[in-house]
């Protein structure tokens, strides 16, 4: 199976879900191998750089993309299978920017204190090992972790001719931050406008469930995704499967509300999976979920509820597409 590369110039990244132009038209089948920049657009790469200098917060969280899919009607359903991502660069950043992060005060829970201290920590990629290491800024305590990548970032345009940040988390996907956005993974998403228009980004080299200090291993990214169109049957939220689960995203405020959504959306697609009545699905759900918390960082914060297949009978969504990209996936070179 042939792959679609691309590389964006800076001058091509999105900053928005809606309201850009698109970068490529595809046909549903493509296959795409995409090149991201990191969160900060490569801005942090030493310890001496801070957010504060170095970051301008007009360009955070660069959108390779956006794409528009032949095809695609509102009430449609997008599926993105993540065939694999790959480091892009040999080193990845994190940062407590001042006022930013899940314990310290922002514009919305505003208390009398200083921000917290304006740091960066680089993490050096061992690719021999599949490794990136915590150095300790006030200790010399240095951990080699496990490299897990994932994409902080996959989205569709929003309804209404909405326009939104790409810091924000949303029915259309965008800024969810959750670890299971990772190679595997299957990602259905709402159509919205004629095209989908997509994109994705944010890439992380590894992340902790929360994203607590409000940034991850933050690291450029090469991901190689095959694209897919369902007419009609648009999910309500995001949904997720892999070979093991099946999942839902809800983004909002507070946390029980993302928490809910995510929620409701598996009782729904409960209802569709295995014909159950909602209060079945609600009751079944209550005893076999797990709930990771996404992201408590963002403008709105994201769940995931996910349910274990080795639980349940079989069953097949969307006409077992992720198991058909899944065959696909390994025909691509």
């Amino acid at each position: 199976m042939d792959v679609v590369e691309i590389v964006p110039t800076f001058e091509q990244y999105a900053f928005t879900f809606g309201g850009v132009a698109p970068l490529r038209r595809i046909v549903p089948g493509t296959a795409l191998r995409l090149w991201s920049d990191d969160a900060f657009c490569g801005a942090l790469r030493s310890t001496k750089d801070l957010s504060s200098e170095k970051v301008d917060l007009r360009f955070v969280n660069p959108q390779t993309g956006p794409f528009y899919v032949e095809g695609a009607e509102p009430g449609d359903t997008l599926a993105l299978h993540f065939v694999a991502m790959e480091p892009a660069r040999d080193w990845g950043a994190s940062a407590a920017i001042p006022f930013f992060g899940g314990l310290t005060s922002t514009d919305r829970v505003a208390t009398l204190q200083d921000p917290l201290p304006d740091t960066t920590w680089i993490y050096e990629l061992d690719r021999a090992r599949n490794t990136v290491t915590f150095a300790a800024q006030h200790s010399d305590l240095r951990i080699d972790l496990p490299v897990e990548p994932m994409l902080g970032t996959v989205g569709v345009a929003p309804p209404g001719g909405e326009v939104r940040s790409s810091l924000v988390p949303e029915r259309f996907g965008g800024n969810m931050d959750t670890p299971q956005m990772r190679a595997g993974t299957t990602c259905f998403l709402g159509v919205n406008v004629e095209g989908a228009m997509f994109s994705i980004g944010d890439g992380h080299y590894r992340q902790g469930e929360g994203e607590a200090c409000g940034t991850a291993v933050e690291g450029a990214m090469t991901t190689t995704l095959i694209v897919e169109l369902i007419k009609g049957g648009a999910p309500a939220w995001p949904r997720l499967e892999d070979d093991t689960h099946w999942m839902t995203v809800g983004s909002s405020r507070p946390l029980e509300d993302s928490w809910r959504i995510g929620q409701v959306e598996l009782v729904r697609w409960f209802g569709e999976l295995y014909g159950l009545h909602p209060m079945d699905a609600y009751q079944l759900l209550s005893q076999i979920t797990l709930a990771p918390i996404a992201n408590v960082v963002d403008a709105n914060y994201s769940t995931v509820v996910k349910a274990p297949k080795s639980l349940l009978p079989r069953a097949a969504a969307y006409g077992g597409l992720h198991d058909e990209l899944r065959s696909r996936a390994a025909s691509i070179r």
